[in-house]
């Protein structure tokens, strides 16, 4: 109890409630631009960060992230254009609610379940976070080696789109990790005698580059004009959320637990757990066709599952220093920079940080209600902003950010860089989260798994000697095998199907 209330008077300070207040508004504004997704409000606050001490600057991150999420329905809803990529998973269903004369229905759910997702999602990380800590003290570098090994595979078979293409991003991020002088060598790889690269690719200004410089492009290059906004000012939110609760209470239990599990799978994320709970809702619904033509259930399930995916994320990231998510990913970078390494010990070490990080959670999912009330009513000047106006503001910050972290302007090409490289994988639908994966845990991969070879003085099998190395192990090499089963299944059937 007394870790609590030394927790509880980390959080409820001053200074603490309005750095949640500010990034509150912050991502809901962020989430409301489309385009701007969740990850690059996170990107873009890095910076402010550097001037804040751990507790507030991670809660400005869970903070904006939460409400980035939600607000990334309110375009979709009243544009048919998805703030965020969660959001295009059931964009058909809300916007056609629109049409038919009730966005407010639309919005209310995506907010209330949003928020109650959310909830059931940090009540899981408080749950199970301490419990994983005990079991992950217990691990060497054979069992890092495979749970950094399946967290790549993961990020390749859940990404959008083809494992190939999920594959291919994974190396691009996997081979910029190896450049520099950071490996168990020591030797410079990939430098061609540039003293700047030695150091490595900055992981932000990279994180900037394929996010926010990427969609900074793709805007200018569109150049479209800003279309008229349905009317919300005088729309009344709550009032048939309580009907949905009644009505979809499995649905709404079923999006909180798949997107909290699928959350805390490294890779996965809100994108997917999204996709997945809209999929799952459609194939158990006792009428699927109407999904796709204004039918809420759909909008239950996916919006509690993407903010308990955003909690969820987090088990990974606290208990084992692996990201769960690109966002989480970037608080990682942040808890390094503030002295601070992510994983068991600092649950040990740092234990009221922790628990203040699980109070910030509630509180943002809380106030997301009355914060995201006041959004949906301003969404008509919020989206009303011209795009030639807020890209070159957005692309300063970029600037700006990518510079301080070293205060050396490599960072702003590496920046831009990365920006043009994401343009480019997007353009070519080659999804950029297993990249941010590979640029994160490629030092991790390559560390563990000398140490082991060294260790084993070369032996293979001993990462499969130790029961939990050996549990993952077998595990990972199962999920490499699907693809491969599959193939083969296909191919059968194929040969068994003689022409008539």
């Amino acid at each position: 109890m007394g870790i609590y209330l030394e927790a509880a008077g980390l959080v409820f300070q001053p200074y603490v409630l309005a750095v949640i207040f500010c990034s509150a508004a912050f991502g809901m504004f962020v989430g409301a631009i489309p385009g701007l997704a969740a990850t690059m409000a996170t990107a873009l606050l890095v910076p402010v960060t550097f001037f804040m001490d751990p507790v507030p600057a991670i809660a400005a991150i869970v903070t904006a992230t939460a409400m980035a999420i939600f607000a990334g329905d309110i375009p979709g809803t009243l544009l048919r254009m998805p703030g965020t990529p969660a959001s295009a998973a059931y964009v058909q269903d809300s916007y056609e609610m629109t049409k038919a004369g009730h966005p407010e229905a639309a919005l209310g759910a995506s907010l209330v379940f949003s928020a109650l997702g959310g909830i059931f999602g940090t009540l899981v990380l408080i749950t199970a976070s301490p419990v994983l800590a005990e079991v992950a003290l217990k691990f060497s570098s054979f069992e890092y080696f495979w749970l950094v090994v399946l967290g790549l595979s993961c990020a390749v078979f859940v990404s959008p789109g083809s494992p190939a293409r999920g594959l291919v991003s994974l190396l691009i991020g996997l081979f910029a990790a190896t450049i520099g002088i950071d490996n168990p060598a020591g030797a410079p790889r990939y430098t061609f005698g540039n003293v700047e690269l030695y150091a490595g690719i900055q992981f932000i200004p990279a994180m900037i580059g394929l996010f926010a410089v990427s969609e900074v492009i793709r805007a200018f290059l569109a150049r479209n004009e800003t279309p008229k906004v349905a009317n919300t000012r005088n729309a009344s939110i709550f009032r048939q959320q309580f009907k949905n609760l009644v009505t979809y209470p499995v649905q709404a239990i079923r999006g909180s637990v798949l997107g909290t599990a699928i959350g805390a799978l490294p890779g996965a994320g809100a994108d997917i757990a999204a996709w997945i709970s809209y999929a799952v809702s459609k194939k158990f619904s006792k009428t699927p066709k109407k999904f796709g033509t204004g039918h809420v259930e759909g909008l239950v399930e996916a919006g509690a599952s993407n903010n308990g995916a955003m909690s969820g994320a987090w088990i990974p990231a606290l208990v084992f220093g692996i990201p769960g998510d690109s966002i989480t990913a970037i608080v990682i970078g942040v808890l390094y920079v503030k002295g601070i390494n992510p994983g068991p010990t600092v649950f040990i070490n740092d234990p009221q940080l922790i628990y203040a990080v699980f109070i910030v959670f509630l509180l943002a999912n809380i106030i997301m209600l009355p914060l995201g009330w006041l959004a949906i009513k301003g969404a008509g000047t919020i989206l009303s902003i011209p795009s030639r106006i807020l890209m070159p503001i957005i692309l300063m910050f970029c600037i700006v950010g990518s510079f301080a972290i070293n205060n050396s302007p490599t960072g702003i090409i590496i920046m831009l860089v990365f920006g043009i490289i994401g343009f480019l994988m997007e353009e070519n639908d080659i999804p950029i989260a297993p990249a941010i994966l590979g640029l994160v845990l490629g030092p991790m991969l390559e560390q563990n798994f000398v140490t082991s070879m060294i260790k084993s003085q070369g032996s293979f099998l001993a990462f499969f000697e130790r029961p939990i190395a050996a549990g993952l192990g077998i595990f990972t090499l199962v999920i490499w095998s699907i693809p491969l089963v599959l193939l083969l299944v296909n191919r059968g059937k194929s040969a068994s199907v003689t022409p008539s």
